[in-house]
């Protein structure tokens, strides 16, 4: 979901809900992975029942990747698919069920949103080609070579990845054939008995495995002919299984996908044990030259090398490193909300089911795929918490709760805008005075990067350096970039200030070494030679930079009659037409409605969106509580190539049946309106093009589809079956307890529909019906990808039947509860009144387990990495606060004595997934009062004694549990840099 920011607004404020994911890494000779066997225990010390794949999440990274080469074609596409399904499988390692969804036919709602990225993708794409064009002419013209054009079908058109393209038919083909040869090769996926190897390190409170020793493993599959949104079909799943009697409701599940709306989607389930997989987003990687191809430099700052042979020998091709996985577990999530929605003295009982839906509900202000979010409402700027503390604070006033199984009350909707509406002013007005500061401080820091040399935003800037450096210097700009995870990222922060230090005295010897080599050329080399070795090798590093244009304000929401121009600007409409704004709002109104029963009981209407580009503002919520919304109107989704029409630009017009494209380019077709060739952006107070309002016209969907009939009779057989809506598909393997049953269905080729027994499918219910497009076990599997992992199956041995999920009457509502039996997860966050108890040292948790074992050193080899440590920090630049114990984090290095000493612990303060025990108690400040640093005494403040624990000192910045004394070294340099002596002891710790 289009939430920009609120994955890491929730991370940094609730940090314990994240985990690095534990996954077998073994490599073959060639380089390729080699097999796991994923019988065994969970290397993350929990098992999962059942594993959601959001296929979409997956299908964009490996059709076109960012940080590797593309694949050469589709064949390749879907094998890096398989890989990397492999790849999440092997780390979950479900028992139960795994299902794979991709996004079928949309909601209008969310429509809307897909044709404009589309039709904004279609434009940034004829932009960016046609400045690689302005280049290579420029740079041609210069007599600078360039790599030759790419071709025209080499491209891979992005917006293919939809449903009804000849792409996402050859997809579905191609995950049946990888189910089937996963069932058919692979023990984990074939229910296979097995007893599995209790690891060595092996827990007595380690889940038990009895229960796995016989497993009915069954895979489902939605593809893109079933309507829906992939993450929504998983959540229509879970809740009409959590419907039936059989369902576990301790189940433990697993959601892979990347989108920040999972989740929320995560806390309206109500399960017990929810968790999110996804990759460890890694921020500012490099991207390679649109024209070259080459790292380091920008299309502007293209100098048209041709191959990486013309670059010499220091340059490196790209690091391939593969992304971390990290989970986040929705369980430690609810504890947190549990504590930041406590009220009280309430006048109502606390029920923290309902608390935790109307803090979902409060979410959908700053952001989601069908409604523009409030003006006055930004996540970078504290909205969420606005919001929050807005919502405790009036709730007394209110009586009771915004929402009740998805459906919200609408006059405690409109008690909280008002409040919200009596601050805006507030709120524009220091917005812009933030903005103000920024602004300065920017100035400023660019005045100062001048001073020293730099000039501004360039890749590699930094105090000191100069405007260029050679490639065999000693801060040489990188052709390549490194890829790293966040964990490797903090080790290559450390080594960069070391490097820095050094740099900044050596800057004399490398200008000089940069001189001597301009002298040394050879006298046999023509000038022009000369002058193409220097612009291979010895580019500059930080180009001048262009200043940045502000975008134009007209609407000024700092200054009064912000309002009045708001709507004159954004709707055409006069100050005095308060009727209107009262409609934007009712409109608004009727789309939170929507999108909380799309996440609660799941899509009320198929044909709803709002209307409008831009929101209203809180203030207008002033009658909204009168507002009666109806969704009892039967609506049916589009069929797949009537969305294609809907969302397409003219560009991707090859997607489409041949009579249907002349429908988005001929003069005379009564849609063409809709297929603009240009549009307008309007960035809205924003100021780059992506973060605007792209105004396109709304699909008048009336007209298309009356429009579409006239070339329905055009269709081939082939595009007949796209445009049809599919059904789910259910694949169990030979070894299943229902694989009779099922076979029973399927050689009965009737399309009729059967009750399935839950008791034989670990609690799924549902009907099944025979698949007429099915292989039949025991027959060969011809494999549709033509790659070497792909081959042909001799022998089929899965099975697979159509699959519909269980019915339920028209108008029930499912009840947004926990179910009845379910067992909490274990607590993970430190109880607030530990210290007071005083019953015994507090075991940190790390990872989903917390008796999981973990590393530790004894005495002796403490005394051995302390030993080392300090001698490694007596250098000229002083000493740091050495931190102790197992990864102890001393700080020490050049800025011992004037910055800070970096924090004692395990990760500064041993990061136990409780914010305020790594700061507090690991000693994380251990650099003393100010006046220390400026005299260039007093390295890292230490901690107490080992077993010793003691609360935080803030005037003496002491805490933790084992380390040295608090550490006065010699003094250093009185004078700038104030570089201080050596440190005592950090605060380490090294918890078992």
């Amino acid at each position: 979901m289009g939430v920009p920011a609120f994955f890491r607004w929730l991370t940094k404020k609730y940090p314990a809900t994240i985990v690095n994911a534990n996954e077998d890494r073994q490599r073959l000779d060639d380089g390729r992975r080699a097999p796991i066997d994923c019988t065994q225990p969970n290397p993350n010390f929990q098992e999962f029942d059942n594993l959601y794949l959001d296929m979409n999440g997956i299908i964009h990274p490996c059709t076109h990747p960012e940080d590797r080469p593309p694949p050469k074609n589709e064949d390749e596409m879907f094998a890096l698919i398989f890989e990397y399904i492999d790849r999440i499988f092997s780390i979950v390692r479900p028992r139960r069920l795994l299902y794979m969804a991709i996004d079928g036919v949309a909601p209008r709602a969310k429509m809307n949103q897909q044709r404009s990225r589309r039709f904004r993708a279609s434009k940034e794409m004829a932009e960016k080609a046609a400045s690689i064009e302005e280049q290579r002419r420029r740079l041609m013209a210069e007599g600078i070579a360039v790599p030759p054009k790419k071709e025209e079908e080499a491209h891979f058109d992005s917006n293919c990845i939809t449903p009804g393209t000849p792409f996402m038919a050859r997809l579905a083909d191609a995950l049946r054939y990888y189910i089937h040869d996963r069932i058919t090769n692979d023990a984990a996926w074939a229910n296979i008995e097995f007893i599995p190897r209790i690891p060595r390190n092996y827990h007595q409170s380690y889940p038990e495995f009895s229960k796995f020793i016989e497993i009915n493993f069954q895979i489902i599959l939605s593809d893109a002919n079933v309507p829906g949104e992939g993450e929504h079909k998983i959540m229509d799943y879970i809740r009409k299984q959590r419907g039936n009697p059989a369902h576990d409701p301790n189940t433990v599940h697993c959601l892979c996908g990347a989108d920040a709306d999972l989740i929320m989607l995560g806390i309206a389930t109500h399960e017990a044990n929810f968790n999110i997989i996804r990759e460890e987003f890694v921020p500012n990687q490099p991207r390679a030259c649109d024209l070259c191809g080459q790292y380091g430099h920008e299309l502007k700052e293209c100098r048209g090398a041709e191959n990486d042979t013309d670059l010499g020998d220091d340059y490196c091709k790209p690091e391939q490193r593969e992304k971390n996985f990290i989970f986040l577990r929705i369980p430690v999530l609810r504890e947190y909300l549990e504590k930041e929605m406590a009220m009280p003295n309430l006048p109502f009982q606390f029920d923290l089911e309902r608390a935790l839906d109307d803090w979902v509900f409060l979410c959908f202000f700053v952001g989601n795929d069908f409604l523009p979010h409030l003006p006055s409402l930004e996540i970078r700027e504290g909205a969420i918490d606005r919001l929050i503390k807005l919502y405790k604070e009036m709730v007394y006033e209110m009586k009771g709760y915004l929402t009740k199984d998805g459906i919200p009350e609408l006059d405690r909707v409109e008690m909280i805008m008002k409040g919200l509406g009596k601050v805006e002013d507030e709120i524009f007005k220091r917005r812009q005075q933030d903005e103000e500061r920024f602004k300065e401080s920017q100035k400023h820091k660019k005045a100062r990067m001048q001073q020293f040399g730099g000039r501004g935003r360039g890749r590699g800037r930094g105090r000191g350096q100069p405007a260029y450096v050679p490639n065999h210097g000693i801060l040489a700009p990188m052709s390549a970039p490194m890829h790293h995870s966040g964990e490797s990222t903090r080790q290559m922060a450390s080594d960069a200030r070391q490097m820095a230090m050094q740099y900044n005295n050596d800057a004399n010897a490398v200008a000089a070494a940069h001189l001597k080599a301009l002298l040394n050329i050879k006298g046999e080399e023509s000038p022009a030679e000369v002058a193409s070795r220097k612009r291979k090798a010895e580019q500059p590093l930080i180009l001048p930079e262009e200043e940045d244009e502000e975008p134009k304000d007209d609407i000024r929401l700092f200054e009064s009659g912000w309002k009045d121009r708001y709507y004159r600007a954004k709707f055409d409409v006069g100050s005095d037409d308060v009727e209107f704004r009262h409609r934007v709002a009712w409109a608004y109104v009727e789309g939170l409605c929507w999108v909380l029963r799309y996440y609660y009981q799941g899509c009320s209407s198929w044909d709803w969106y709002f209307p409008y580009h831009y929101a209203p503002f809180a203030s207008d919520f002033e009658t909204v509580g009168d507002f009666k919304p109806d969704f009892s109107r039967p609506t049916k989704p589009f069929n797949p190539l009537e969305q294609l029409m809907s969302v397409f630009p003219a560009a991707s017009k090859q997607h489409l049946p041949v009579e249907w494209q002349k429908l988005m380019t001929e003069d005379e077709s009564p849609i063409i309106d809709l297929y603009p060739a240009d549009f307008r952006i309007d960035l809205n107070g924003k100021k780059y093009a992506w973060q605007g309002v792209a105004l396109l016209p709304f699909v008048d969907e009336q007209r298309l589809l009356e429009t579409l009939k006239t070339v329905y009779p055009t269709l081939t057989d082939e595009e007949k079956m796209r445009n049809t809506r599919g059904p789910n598909r259910i694949f169990i393997g030979r070894n299943h307890k229902s694989f009779a049953f099922f076979n029973t269905v399927a050689e009965s080729k009737s399309t009729e529909l059967v009750d399935l027994d839950p008791s034989l499918l670990n609690g799924v219910s549902g009907k099944i019906a025979a698949d007429s497009t099915a292989t039949a076990p025991g027959l060969p599997f011809v494999s549709p990808v033509n790659h070497a992992d792909c081959q042909d199956l001799p022998t089929n041995c899965g099975i697979c039947v159509l699959y519909e999920d269980p019915e339920y009457p028209p108008g029930y509502i499912f009840p947004a509860v926990r179910l009845e039996g379910a067992k909490e997860a274990e607590k993970t966050l430190k109880p607030e009144d530990w210290n007071e108890r005083r019953d015994g040292r507090f075991h940190p948790q790390v990872g989903f387990n917390r008796n999981a074992p973990r590393g530790g050193l004894d005495q002796s080899s403490h005394r051995h990495v302390n030993h080392h440590v300090r001698g490694a920090m007596q250098d000229r630049y002083g000493g740091g606060g050495n931190g102790g114990g197992y990864r102890g984090g001393g700080g020490g290095g050049y800025q011992g004595g004037y910055g800070r000493g970096g924090g004692g612990g395990y990760r500064g303060g041993y990061n136990d997934q409780r914010q305020d025990y790594g700061r507090n108690y690991g000693g994380r400040e251990g650099g003393g009062p100010q006046r220390y640093h400026d005299q260039g005494y007093h390295g890292g403040g230490g901690g107490y004694h080992h077993h010793q624990q003691q609360p935080y000192n803030p005037d003496q910045r002491r805490g933790g549990y084992q380390g040295g004394g608090r550490g006065q070294g010699p003094p250093g340099y009185q004078r700038p840099p104030y570089r201080g002596g050596r440190g005592g002891g950090g605060g380490g710790a090294s918890w078992r």
